[in-house]
């Protein structure tokens, strides 16, 4: 009998999408790259999803990110990203954290609670917050550098944290990670160049597209899946 998730089995076989089912993964970010990927991970059949972003959408956010419509500005994007999830998948657990996670707030998320842990959120420390808890607990996590004032949605690679080059926020989160002591990292970084703002202001607000974040969002939630199902497979 055909199911939503039918022709993922066809691919990875129907342990592996049992496995789906069973495994809780927590999203940082749900903007142009962490909005893609709860998308994924929901259409992938994951059981359960917790949302961590204390943003409301806005107008500037139609154009990249997924869950932006004229209808949900104003929301707050964990809320609208979990209609979202139910609609797709009603049966998955969707649990929305509206806090802007720092140090100051970590104590409000238990790590050891997921399967896989994604960081698509801008500021370094609170980057830096979810690694080291991540670490600690012991549970995979992969981080996105930065997607902002980029035009190629090729450029992106999959790297631990010390092969990468280029990109600026890449080189800070290299040295920052090796003064904690953070011997590896999987990353999703772009090689490109990036550009500068049309307006002068690109330090203070990089500019984005619809095509670009997207694909990060989409080569993180790859990962999650593939390393979820070797699981299984071996």
């Amino acid at each position: 009998m055909e199911t939503k998730f039918s022709r993922t089995e066809l691919l990875y076989g129907a342990a592996a999408v049992k496995r789906f089912a069973e495994c809780r993964v927590a999203v940082f970010g749900v903007g142009g790259v962490g909005g893609y990927v709860v998308e994924a991970l929901a259409r992938c059949g994951i059981g359960a999803l917790d949302l961590i972003d204390n943003d409301r959408v806005t107008i500037s956010n139609i154009n990249r990110q997924i869950i932006a419509t004229k209808k949900t500005i104003g929301r707050y994007k964990v809320d609208v990203a979990a209609e979202r999830v139910k609609d797709i998948v009603p049966n998955c657990k969707v649990t929305g954290y509206k806090i802007f996670y720092l140090p100051e707030t970590e104590g409000e998320i238990d790590f050891t609670e997921f399967d896989y842990v994604v960081d698509a959120i801008d500021t370094v420390t609170g980057k830096l917050t979810i690694i080291e808890n991540a670490k600690k607990a012991g549970v995979p996590v992969i981080s996105a550098m930065g997607a902002g004032n980029k035009k190629n949605p090729a450029a992106f690679e999959v790297a631990d944290i010390y092969e990468t080059s280029i990109c600026p926020l890449a080189k800070v989160m290299r040295r920052e990670c090796r003064k904690r002591g953070i011997e590896s990292l999987k990353v999703v970084y772009s090689k490109e160049e990036p550009f500068k703002s049309q307006t002068g202001d690109g330090e203070r607000v990089p500019g984005s597209v619809a095509f670009v974040p997207p694909v990060a969002g989409m080569i993180i939630a790859g990962e999650i899946i593939n390393d979820l199902a070797s699981f299984v497979t071996g």
